[in-house]
């Protein structure tokens, strides 16, 4: 009960852990401790004060970093609301640079952790401005780093984490002092220039940083499961995968990194033409805020394959209408698979207008070729250019975007051999995904929203080039092809 002994011993250890751990999430202090982060993460936050001092701020910072360390992130988003209007705090302040920036950092580094990029570069951004000693400019750029990487702005990205890094070597902190959301962002930049090369020495430096720690062992394997897909080493990336988000070291690991896993299962899924196995292994998963990762976006993958256009449109056209608060790195490959879901359909205006916002988020965000992830190569390719040999500014890369298609999408047929050999087009094709569905025609042209006439025309194309007499026949060989 409140007031005796032993409570006021357990919230003098509170105090004392908060203390320790605000001061050790700065570099040359020694690297918070596990058992620390570990009791803070399950202290409940406090309430708002009715004026802020550096003591409230720091004991708020330690919590949120515990909090974002330890998976505790149950609350989501409505802890910063409890605090913040925006970047502002709801209560008066009276505070030193050096507290407000370290707020500001943990703040930062929650939003990270909860998927919410976006506002987690904000709050880096305030905590660089507060920023009054190497240090703490140190991890505000860390958490600036990472949050600009996961939101898919790798120019500004790169920029910071650089800066952090020479930052870290000109004054000689000990190596297991290392930001842990700096080797992530040095991660995703890796990742969007498909560099497996840097990949893996990211995971290899969390290693050698934090040997015993299991947060960050999770993550560097992770990491590699990424590196996988992008070597084509996919059964291996499919096995490690699954062993990872199913096995016992899940319970030590954060959510981030387990959504980034399931996201790259189901390219992988996809890569290997099991379109439904990818859908049904996102189906438990509901998008953060901020939509850092987007699992709508992330099934369009799979529906585009299946011919279930108007699906993906309804998929994501919240997404769409909440474009101003969706994370940048998953809005772009979503508005390039709406404008082949949208062309497909016949909506060529909206569909080019579609590929034109995801080509021109490329180039703005520093040209990253994992939008083109899983996407069908020709058929993106011939709407791609169609859209940017109109405008002088994307013509001017489109040599790159040719480039970065190349390497990551897929054969627009690639998951059926018959269907290869018939060279249907990509129309053709996403009619006969629905004929293995055994719709009726009038269902076919319902779903893809065109005339049963038009349909009828598809069909009898399809049976002419499969060289069969009848539906049965193109069943069978369309079966044998998925097979």
């Amino acid at each position: 009960m409140p007031g005796t002994p032993a409570s006021i011993e357990a919230r003098a250890a509170l105090r004392a852990a908060a203390a320790t751990t605000a001061l050790r999430l700065l570099p040359g202090h020694g690297a918070p401790s596990a058992r620390h982060l570990a009791l803070l993460a399950e202290a409940e936050l406090p309430e708002v004060p009715v004026v802020w001092t550096d003591a409230a701020a720091l004991s708020l910072a330690a919590l949120l970093a515990a909090r974002a360390r330890r998976d505790a992130l149950a609350d989501g988003a409505g802890v910063v609301a409890r605090y913040f209007d925006d970047v502002r705090l709801i209560r008066p302040a009276s505070l030193s640079s050096g507290a407000r920036s370290q707020l500001c950092a943990s703040v930062g580094e929650y939003c990270n952790a909860i998927g919410w990029p976006q506002v987690g570069a904000r709050f880096g951004a305030e905590a660089l401005l507060f920023a009054d000693t190497d240090e703490t400019r140190y991890r505000a750029l860390a958490v600036s780093a990472l949050g600009h990487a996961f939101n898919g702005e790798y120019i500004t990205a790169e920029a910071a984490r650089a800066a952090a890094v020479e930052l870290f070597a000109a004054r000689e902190w000990p190596a297991s002092e290392t930001a842990y959301l700096l080797l992530l962002a040095e991660a995703l930049i890796a990742s969007s220039r498909l560099d497996v090369g840097r990949l893996l020495e990211a995971a290899s430096e969390m290693r050698r940083v934090q040997p015993d720690d299991p947060y960050w062992g999770y993550s560097a394997r992770a990491i590699e499961v990424m590196a996988m897909m992008f070597r084509r080493d996919l059964g291996a990336g499919r096995a490690e995968s699954r062993r990872l988000l199913h096995g016992s070291r899940r319970f030590s690991s954060h959510r981030i990194m387990r959504y980034f896993l399931v996201s790259t299962l189901s390219d992988i899924l996809v890569a290997q033409g099991e379109y439904r196995e990818a859908l049904s292994a996102l189906e438990p998963y509901e998008t953060p805020d901020g939509h850092g990762i987007c699992f709508s976006m992330q099934r369009t993958a799979a529906l585009l394959r299946l011919g279930r256009d108007r699906e993906l449109l309804l998929e994501t056209d919240a997404c769409v209408a909440s474009e101003v608060d969706h994370c940048l790195r998953t809005l772009t490959p979503l508005h390039l698979r709406r404008a082949l879901a949208l062309n497909r359909l016949g909506f060529t205006r909206r569909a080019r207008q579609s590929m034109e916002t995801a080509l021109r988020l490329i180039v703005r965000t520093g040209c990253s070729a994992t939008p083109f992830l899983m996407l069908p190569h020709e058929e993106t390719r011939t709407l791609m250019d169609a859209v940017a040999l109109d405008d002088p500014e994307l013509a001017d890369v489109l040599p790159f975007l040719h480039a970065a298609l190349a390497r990551v999408a897929t054969p627009d047929t690639e998951a059926h051999s018959s269907l290869s050999v018939a060279r249907l087009t990509p129309i053709e094709n996403a009619t006969a995904e629905l004929l293995l569905r055994s719709l009726s025609l009038t269902e076919i042209a319902r779903e893809r929203g065109v005339s049963l006439n038009t349909v009828k025309s598809q069909v009898r194309s399809i049976y002419q080039k499969l060289g069969v007499g009848g539906r049965a026949e193109a069943m069978e060989l369309l079966a044998a092809g998925d097979d």
